[in-house]
């Protein structure tokens, strides 16, 4: 009785309706997920290898596995509505101990396996507690909750072989193939999860609110280039340092280029895409939903890391007095920024050609100046270097911004008359609160 009286207390689970926006919960819980993108970025800075780039991005992928089944949930039901967020909570700090734990996920086996184990065990309560949220919020919905049962396996494969990789390499002898047997694991776990999303169809699947989607997954994009702004101030040691002539142009190239980044996906692709989930229905808007945002966005964010790591490294030889601003680069930091663009662009690429069915030649072409320049970037110094990629990113969307002119208007009038429509109803359902008239939960 006492749970059904807690339940009572706080309220029951609210379900998703088409028009529902992100709440301010879903951005509080999107905290840890700054937390987990900027210790990967840290720790894979520390020390750039191939290795220790192969397990970011696994790391990585299995972090964005965990957010892709969080969204699969939030699809369904507020997360900040009535008990849910107390489960949430739960859920939260289940997944900032398994990020606070991914340094050491990959940490040699002779030392134990006390932080391979954490990030198993966080990975199991994260997926627990959004597996019985879900099944809650679909329990009068047979064939949605045959559907999420289905992934139990999975769950069940992935968690057994998370743990095997933090337990077996500290029985081999041999460090190398004790590496490789984790290493192996890892990728076995990240196949299984990404293979399963796509085995499983999207029959039994709804997408209720095209909107909450599309919101949830921009901001959490906009998050991974917010960090790439803090990994810049906070790794090129730019924070608590005396201000040099150095170190003002780099942070504005920074800045400028991520923004112009930032405006790539955001000032046409997005909003585009946004309204063909918005007109596809049924199984289409699911297959759209899952290929575009919950798996597309994944090398886009990997692009963000890759390109804030190499970025902060150009900073640090920017600014170091030993060096200054005519040092070359070092290392694989004009390769890991020039590349971690193209990976963030060519993927937006494919993001545009999976929603709105359209390949632009200025993407092709800036994917083949990139290319081209990257070479040219690792013989410059490290500012002229940072100074050419941001160029290249400002005239890009320059020359889209003139070239596509009339679509960006016309695109540009639906959404501002679809947000007008949206104000004029808020304000006309608000003015009652004027006029004494008290508002009901069904209007």
């Amino acid at each position: 009785m006492g749970r059904y009286r807690w339940r009572g207390t706080l309220g029951p689970a609210v379900p998703i309706a088409p028009g529902t926006r992100a709440d301010k919960f879903e951005l509080f819980f999107d905290l840890v997920f700054v937390v987990s993108f900027f210790i990967i970025t840290r720790a894979t800075a520390a020390n750039v290898t191939p290795r220790e780039l192969l397990h970011a991005l696994l790391v990585l992928a299995v972090l964005w596995w965990c957010w892709v089944v969080h969204s699969v949930v939030a699809s369904r039901v507020r997360l900040g509505e009535g008990f849910v967020p107390v489960a949430m909570v739960l859920g939260m700090a289940a997944l900032f101990t398994f990020a606070l734990a991914l340094p050491q996920a990959f940490e040699d086996p002779q030392h134990g396996g006390a932080g391979p184990m954490l990030v198993a065990a966080s990975y199991v309560a994260i997926r627990l507690v959004h597996l019985l949220l879900y099944l809650h919020a679909v329990r009068g919905k047979a064939n949605s909750r045959r559907k999420m049962l289905q992934f139990l396996p999975e769950m069940a494969i992935t968690t057994v072989l998370l743990i095997v990789a933090a337990v077996l390499p500290q029985h081999l002898d041999d460090p190398g193939l004790a590496a490789l047997v984790r290493d192996g694991l890892w990728v076995a776990v990240v196949v299984i999860q990404y293979g399963s999303g796509l085995l499983a169809g999207t029959w039994g699947w709804e997408l209720p609110s095209a909107e909450h989607w599309t919101e949830r997954y921009d901001l959490i994009l906009i998050i991974a280039l917010g960090e790439s702004v803090i990994s810049v101030g906070v790794g090129g040691n730019l924070l608590g340092k005396p201000v040099t002539w150095q170190a003002i142009p780099a942070a504005m190239l920074g800045i400028i280029f991520t923004a112009a980044l930032w405006w790539a996906h955001f000032d046409f692709v997005g909003p585009a895409a946004r309204i063909a989930l918005h007109a596809a229905r049924d199984g289409p808007r699911v297959a759209m939903a899952r290929d575009a945002y919950a798996y597309l966005y994944l090398p886009m964010i990997a692009g963000v890391i890759l390109f804030a790591i190499g970025a902060e490294e150009l900073i640090r030889v920017i600014t170091d007095p030993a060096g200054g601003v005519g040092e070359p680069a070092h290392g694989p930091a004009v390769p890991m920024l020039f590349g971690g663009v193209m990976l963030y662009l060519a993927a937006d690429l494919a993001f545009q050609l999976r929603t709105l069915r359209t390949v632009t030649w200025t993407r092709i072409g800036v994917l083949v100046v990139l290319a081209v320049a990257l070479p040219i970037g690792g013989e410059l110094p490290a500012l002229a270097a940072l100074a050419l990629l941001t160029a290249i990113c400002v005239a890009l969307v320059t020359i889209e911004a003139v070239v596509f002119a009339d679509s960006r208007r016309a695109l540009r009038a639906v959404i501002l008359e679809e947000k007008t429509a949206h104000e004029a109803h808020e304000v006309a359902w608000r003015a009652r609160w004027h006029e004494g008239e008290p508002p009901t939960a069904m209007d």
